[in-house]
């Protein structure tokens, strides 16, 4: 349940033996670290031994309690012995897919399992791996996370876009996307370009390929083309909404001449042993484009006492909004001369990163203005309606 009120709560009330009072919060189950974990893991072993390393508390000195301690890996691996299997299902023409595990990139590392990943490298020549919302947040963690944890080296890298967000970046209103307007498609692609630029930095070849929506033209399609072809990326159209496999036949030839003709030469953006500062600043600065990085004094404490703790050497996963490449969700297109603000550090031991939270970004949203519930009902006969 997506409550407001369980972002911030107060346990352990009532009498001695009901625990100690302390604040405490809940978080979506995307950004929690038993998905990361969930998604990281190689195995039952290396899961158990992911699960023992969470830190769940402090105690009166100020040293983690972890779940080892706690002598809770057993039953929590019970609770996960099936979900650790990655899921086969098939698409509508019949071709494998493996769906297995789903943390949001905007609060968490945004990719799916090691296993699921791993598993279709044995089963097939080319796997195609989804890194969620923006390449800023899902690429990112997929190149400095996942791949550095996991030991993956992609070959090929393909960037999503469409013309509605392009020229949404440029300052159409969303009610107005649907009109062919190139003067504000030719401002918005600088978000892309951006992207680009950041791909390129993994030394990674791109192609970029545009969701095909009918309300789309020839000419803003031309003039995508052209700018992506101008800075060496291949450029491929996607039809698969309307037309299915047939529809995504000249993106795979792309992919598959890009991967018969270019090479990978694929790195992190930034060495292990690096400051958690360092990291964040390589991020913010390089992927986002930010100038600077200001922290909170309670950032600047959750730092040092990562650090202090041995966990200095981690990877971090920024928690940011997907709307823009800064933090703040109303700057569009390509932000500059901007600053990344740092409210919250905290440590995901079992996973093997350390959370960077900036901005306004939350990880327990709260339900819409008008939330589903409120079409809900139930007739005399019985029969529930407003559910879809």
């Amino acid at each position: 349940m997506n409550d407001r009120a369980l972002r911030n709560i107060v346990v352990g009330l009532g009498a001695k033996a009901d625990g100690v009072v302390r604040e405490d919060h809940f978080v979506i189950t995307v950004a929690s670290e038993i998905m990361a974990i969930l998604c990281l893991a190689d195995d039952m072993k290396d899961l158990k031994e992911r699960l023992g390393k969470i830190i769940v508390a402090y105690n009166f000195a100020g040293e983690p309690v972890t779940a080892a301690d706690l002598h809770a890996v057993g039953a929590m691996a019970a609770l996960l012995k099936d979900a650790l299997k990655p899921n086969l299902i098939q698409t509508l023409e019949h071709t494998g897919a493996i769906v297995h595990g789903g943390p949001f990139a905007n609060i968490a590392h945004g990719c799916n399992s090691v296993r699921a990943t791993k598993t279709a490298l044995k089963l097939a020549d080319i796997v195609v791996t989804e890194a969620g919302f923006g390449a800023d947040l899902g690429a990112e963690k997929f190149f400095d996370i996942k791949c550095r944890k996991a030991g993956l080296k992609p070959d090929a890298v393909v960037l999503v876009a469409t013309v509605r967000a392009l020229k949404y970046n440029g300052g159409v209103p969303k009610d107005q996307l649907s009109e062919e307007n190139l003067d504000a498609l030719k401002k918005g692609i600088v978000n892309l370009e951006k992207h680009i630029e950041n791909i390129q930095k993994y030394h990674v070849p791109v192609i970029v390929t545009l969701n095909s929506f009918i309300t789309d033209t020839q000419a803003e399609y031309e003039f995508i083309r052209n700018f992506c072809e101008e800075r060496g990326c291949e450029f491929a159209l996607s039809e698969v909404w309307a037309k299915g496999g047939e529809g995504g036949k000249a993106l795979a030839e792309k992919v598959v001449y890009t991967l018969e003709n270019k090479e990978s030469h694929f790195a992190p953006i930034y060495p292990d042993e690096m400051s958690l500062k360092d990291k964040i600043f390589t991020v913010a600065s390089e992927i986002y484009g930010a100038k600077g990085v200001n922290y909170s004094p309670a950032a600047e404490r959750a730092l040092k006492k990562i650090e202090d703790m041995g966990f200095g050497n981690l990877p971090v996963c920024m928690a940011k909004t997907q709307y823009s490449l800064s933090d703040d969700q109303t700057k569009l297109g390509r932000p500059e001369n901007f600053d990344i603000s740092i409210r919250d550090v905290y440590v995901s031991a079992g996973a093997g990163f350390v959370v960077a939270l900036t901005g306004a970004i939350m990880t327990m949203p709260g339900l819409p203005k008008k939330p589903a519930a409120d079409n809900i009902d139930v007739n005399d006969d019985g029969v529930i309606t407003g559910l879809f």
